[in-house]
């Protein structure tokens, strides 16, 4: 039977554990060094606020570690630290706040709950069914999305313009690739526009007299040998 409850009967749930009692003498198990062993970093006072991580002043094994290529720069997006971050918002989401026809911008998203704020890109993702007419205003739009709000007799507004209408820039380590490769041959270099000389090339011929034949040449030649 179990013991009757009352205020002299009540245990911790846990039982209690001693404090570990050090530099007590030999008797006590943890005199002389105070389970500290002797010297060494370890030994001293303040030795356990190490950072993590931290191996005494060898390599660490975090770079030890072979590391993984690849650029970081911001032409290499989206890769820490260029990283374009968005908050995704679905559109089973608009299906459930929203009513047919309503106008969806980032602060109605954050006064139907669904947001906490507008500081952070918000793109439109295409889980769920949308049967509603909705016009949404967002920095992004998934394909999917798209489509459903679009099917549903809806509009999508792009907050910074339409990606697909935007021009692409190239960036700076690919502007002399066509070049390259029509150095190399792998690319054949664009034919020369034909030039309009053919017409005068063909006027200077006509105007030029022609050569006279063989034996006129040598009837003259005759004649002015007699009168010498």
């Amino acid at each position: 039977m179990a013991e009757e409850l009352n205020l002299h009967t009540l245990k911790p749930g846990a039982p209690r554990k001693d404090r570990k009692r050090i530099g007590r003498g030999m008797g006590s198990g943890k005199g002389r060094y105070s389970g500290r062993g002797i010297k060494g970093q370890k030994s001293r006072s303040g030795s356990h606020k190490m950072r993590a991580g931290f191996e005494g002043g060898q390599m660490p094994i975090y770079m030890r570690l072979p590391k993984q290529r690849g650029a970081t720069s911001k032409d290499a997006m989206p890769i820490v630290p260029f990283m374009t971050k968005t908050v995704p918002v679905n559109v089973r989401d608009l299906e459930a706040r929203f009513d047919a026809g309503a106008e969806i911008t980032p602060e109605a998203l954050v006064s139907a709950g669904i947001l906490k704020n507008t500081k952070i890109d918000i793109k439109i993702l295409g889980n769920g069914d949308l049967s509603k007419k909705l016009t949404v205003s967002a920095h992004g739009f998934s394909a999917s999305a798209r489509e459903k709000i679009e099917a549903a007799g809806g509009t999508v507004n792009f907050l910074r313009g339409d990606p697909a209408e935007q021009p692409k820039v190239r960036s700076k380590k690919n502007r002399n690739k066509p070049a390259r490769l029509r150095a190399s041959g792998a690319v054949p270099e664009e034919a020369a526009p034909e030039t309009e000389e053919a017409p005068e090339a063909e006027a200077s011929a006509a105007q030029q007299p022609e050569p006279e034949s063989a034996p006129e040449a040598e009837a003259t030649s005759e004649d002015e040998a007699s009168e010498s």
